[in-house]
């Protein structure tokens, strides 16, 4: 199983990414060992959304990144707070 999720990070921007491993992954979010979250800690778990395979997860992601679905991501599995 791989998941895509979603990051509320301090300075409130959405941090989208993708594992096979949420429970790891988000770990080391919050430990600050990646690179492009660790400026803006502690990241706050929004959604995720889980998929069969790789080539999914990492297409899925993709998309969410892209300005076409940024305001259906927003709107679908975060909230603005």
């Amino acid at each position: 199983m791989w998941y895509v999720y979603f990051l509320r990070l301090s300075n409130d921007d959405v941090y989208v990414g993708s594992t096979n491993d949420l429970k790891r992954r988000f770990a080391s979010h919050q430990n600050g060992d990646v690179v492009s979250t660790r400026k803006h800690l502690p990241p706050k778990l929004l959604s995720y959304v889980s998929v069969e395979t790789e080539q999914n997860a990492r297409s899925l992601e993709k998309y969410f990144k892209s300005g076409s679905c940024k305001a259906f991501a927003k709107k679908r599995f975060w909230s603005e707070q």
